[in-house]
């Protein structure tokens, strides 16, 4: 699934790109807070929002507006989906540089997130191998490893042009708020390293989105083995 991490890194052309799913809750611990995982994600993914994500690079501001749209329902594969657009323009010290707009695709009940298309013609399959919960705990220094995104130059389907793996964690932040994060490979077909993606929103009890920042890992060309990071954080 193309998300917003992957709409930045486009608009700033780096090469990071990015998808989505999500895990069950395996901590049995009945007494810990709960949070709607089903529900942030719906709310991240398939709601009416805006956002506008910045940082700082150098001497110059970075940043994307987001928007999305639901779109109601679709066929995507030959499957009856719900779509919700993602549109994104990025700009550097406030001029526009990139404007980009896909739509994803996901069915209910439960949630499942199958792919997405987006207006150069890509066309992505994601496999979502694990049921996202309708509940989780959050818990430190674990990931939850769930889909895996097959990607091709158009809906022939005839070149894959990336495969993407995914995890999602949430990290406890107050005794009521939690990070939600979801991670993303890199390009599992290229030979040479493009850098991972790190999205996360930090939500409530209700699965509200209080606020969120997206991580772009680049490998750096300069330096062997070294990564430099670029985060943009809501506004």
């Amino acid at each position: 699934m193309k998300n917003l991490a992957m709409a930045v890194a486009a608009g700033l052309s780096l090469s990071a790109c990015v998808t989505i799913n999500a895990p069950m809750d395996g901590t049995g611990n009945n007494t810990a807070t709960q949070y709607p995982i089903e529900t942030a994600l719906l709310n991240i993914y398939a709601q009416n929002r805006t956002s506008t994500l910045m940082t700082m690079l150098g001497n110059q501001q970075i940043s994307a507006d987001i928007k999305v749209t639901p779109k109601g329902a679709m066929i995507f594969d030959n499957k009856r989906v719900q779509g919700a657009e993602i549109s994104t323009v990025s700009k550097i010290d406030n001029k526009v540089t990139n404007q980009t707009s896909s739509t994803n695709y996901y069915t209910l009940n439960p949630l499942t997130f199958h792919g997405y298309t987006d207006r150069s013609g890509e066309y992505s399959i994601a496999t979502q191998t694990t049921t996202i919960p309708k509940t989780a705990t959050a818990v430190a220094n674990k990931s939850y490893p769930l889909l895996t995104e097959n990607v091709y130059s158009d809906s022939s389907k005839s070149q894959k042009t990336a495969v993407y793996r995914q995890s999602w964690s949430l990290t406890p932040d107050s005794h009521n708020n939690a990070w939600l994060c979801i991670d993303t490979s890199e390009n599992l077909l290229s030979a040479s390293p493009e850098g991972t993606t790190a999205e996360c929103y930090k939500i409530n009890t209700r699965g509200d989105i209080l606020s969120s920042k997206v991580s772009i890992n680049v490998p750096n060309n300069n330096t062997n083995n070294s990564v430099q990071t670029i985060t943009l954080v809501s506004q």
